[in-house]
């Protein structure tokens, strides 16, 4: 049935007087703080406006928080056209494939998850960049490319995974040609979390214990490269987590359906951890480095 509109009255309901307004204002402001922003109740500018496919959902959102991302690395590391990009941990190939469409490198992106390398390869395939994008399975401990292959190299949360982050550097360095530049984001460490905290935040994301950024240098330095910038992108993890924790609950029932009720139990003690462990505790860095010429 659809609901008959003017601007006095839907159905039973009668336009409220300003006095009404103001008390439900006063009796909600809590709630209000609670879910939906701490100064003002208005609608958030989520997507540019003006932008052709807003986003519509959290999970949109989240995707134009990836594009972002990438659009950051991509000015960041000012490569030149016909350069050879090596995407350290791709995941499913749409940075090195963005890339190649924005600087028209040339891109080789490897990973530990054929189920991601297949939708990489899906993904170059539908735009048409094939010819110049190429994905493989491998190991960021043991590169196996050449020495001096690559004139750029991209790694972006994948050391906080590397049971050796300074083999990592070493392979990097080592196949980086003199003068290359190496993009590299880690997760750090904030504050003391709990023992449940960190157990559920390694077992969730299979990572190694977070570091500190100055160990982090050091290892980089370790293995020969020089620090040219460095940016704390510890703002977004937060909210990163805060957003997951937002999403598994509202699709909880298709989680259910995909790995089942027993598994899902499980997650439901684990997530409200991992959630504060995002915002209380995790940091992210965002490293430039060079091998010298």
């Amino acid at each position: 049935m659809t609901a008959t509109v003017n601007e006095e009255t839907v159905g039973e309901f009668t336009a409220p007087t300003p006095e009404e307004v103001g008390v439900g204002y006063d009796e909600y402001l809590g709630l209000h703080k609670l879910i939906a922003a701490e100064f003002s109740l208005h609608i958030g500018a989520w997507s540019p406006i003006g932008e052709r496919k807003p986003a519509r959902t959290l999970l949109d959102l989240s995707n134009r928080t990836q594009d972002k991302q990438t659009e950051h690395h991509i000015k960041t590391l000012a490569m030149n056209a016909g350069e050879h990009l090596l995407d350290i941990g791709c995941g499913a190939g749409l940075p090195a494939i963005e890339f190649v469409k924005a600087s028209g490198v040339r891109a080789t992106g490897i990973n530990v998850s054929r189920g991601q390398l297949a939708e990489a390869v899906k993904t170059a395939e539908a735009e048409g960049v094939t010819d110049r994008v190429d994905f493989q399975y491998g190991d960021a401990m043991a590169l196996e490319f050449p020495d001096e292959t690559f004139d750029s190299a991209l790694s972006i949360e994948v050391f906080a995974h590397l049971s050796d982050r300074q083999k990592a550097f070493h392979e990097a360095a080592r196949v980086l040609k003199p003068g290359g530049y190496f993009l590299v984001s880690d997760f750090t460490l904030r504050g003391e979390p709990t023992e449940e905290q960190l157990t559920a935040y390694l077992q969730t994301w299979h990572c190694m214990p977070p570091i500190t950024p100055a160990k982090i240098m050091e290892m980089a330095a370790t293995a020969g490269f020089e620090l040219i910038q460095v940016e704390n992108m510890t703002q977004n993890t937060a909210f990163t987590g805060e957003l997951m924790g937002l999403l598994y609950g509202d699709r909880r029932a298709e989680i259910v359906d995909l790995y089942g009720a027993e598994a899902v139990a499980e997650m439901d003690y684990v997530i409200p951890l991992v959630r504060s462990f995002f915002r209380e505790h995790l940091g992210s860095y965002l490293f430039l480095l060079r091998k010298p010429a």
